[in-house]
């Protein structure tokens, strides 16, 4: 074939003369070469260190976050625990001063009446030996730690049941992370995993108790969530207990629920059906 791109050699390109008009990837790397090249992402990548002032002790800290819109939600379980590609934010939801103890889910850190405050330096702080810092993230030991560590505060400082209850499903979505992530060549890993289940299911069966009995007491939003979504929720926590007639109850409310919208009816149907399997399974 005739050198179609003689003369190159004038501009100091000659070694591309050999160039094939529509085929470069003779030339261009190949895009799983490309795709190797671009340095990989991690979760410590991902969060970074947000600085909090105690509504306690006033004392200014950093706390382990995740970088807004750098997390993409995959999808949910059954009880609307979030899937995150790379990094499970919810082992960075718990904020712990380090100098007097005082935790809580983020979304609820901020708010502190001076009688909470009060119980929380009498029964907390006196006893609080500090935190260690964890490095670069947090694992779910970690996670776990400290979102227990939020519940006895949430149980100290007289918190509604609501939030007692979401930071009990918050533990309960954390222990099952740690199941699903927990390497198969751990020692006696049946015997962790059936452990981890058996915790999860007892904070599960508190996150139940908790919302039904916030429910007739407490005024929505709850912890975020609307009405409709927080029955929802307690259908599948019913479920999750063995409660299938119950669960079946609260499920029927959002189904013939006015102001429910499609996408949470969807999920309510989704979630009947495998009530009604659940039933006919432990029949």
């Amino acid at each position: 074939m005739a050198n179609i791109f003689s003369g190159l050699e004038n501009f100091g390109l000659g070694e591309l003369k050999d160039l094939d008009i529509y085929n470069t990837g003779s030339t261009d790397k190949k895009d799983s070469d490309k795709e190797a090249d671009k340095p990989k992402i991690t979760e410590a990548d991902l969060v970074f260190d947000k600085t909090y002032t105690c509504p306690v002790c006033d004392n200014e800290f950093k706390a382990k976050a995740v970088k807004t819109g750098k997390v993409k939600l995959l999808g949910a379980d059954s009880d609307l625990r979030p899937k995150y590609q790379l990094v499970d934010s919810l082992k960075y939801d718990a904020v712990v001063c380090p100098g007097c103890g005082y935790s809580a889910l983020n979304r609820f850190f901020t708010y502190m009446t001076a009688p909470q405050a009060k119980l929380i330096k009498e029964q907390i702080t006196v006893n609080f030996r500090g935190i260690e810092d964890s490095g670069e993230i947090y694992t779910y030991d970690d996670a776990i730690a400290r979102h227990k560590l939020v519940l006895v505060n949430t149980i100290v400082k007289k918190a509604k049941n609501s939030e007692r209850a979401y930071t009990c499903l918050k533990i309960a979505w954390l222990l099952r992370g740690k199941i699903e992530t927990l390497p198969t060549d751990t020692a006696d890993y049946n015997t962790e995993v059936a452990k981890l289940r058996a915790e999860e299911d007892e904070f599960i069966k508190n996150a139940y108790e908790g919302f039904t009995a916030a429910f007739s007491k407490e005024v929505f939003p709850m912890c975020g969530m609307d009405e409709n979504t927080v029955t929802y929720l307690v259908a599948d926590l019913a479920r999750r207990c063995g409660k299938f007639d119950e669960a079946g109850r609260w499920i029927s409310k959002v189904l013939v629920s006015r102001d429910a919208n499609e996408r949470i009816k969807s999920k309510a149907r989704d979630l009947k059906d495998l009530i009604v399997q659940g039933k006919k399974d432990n029949a």
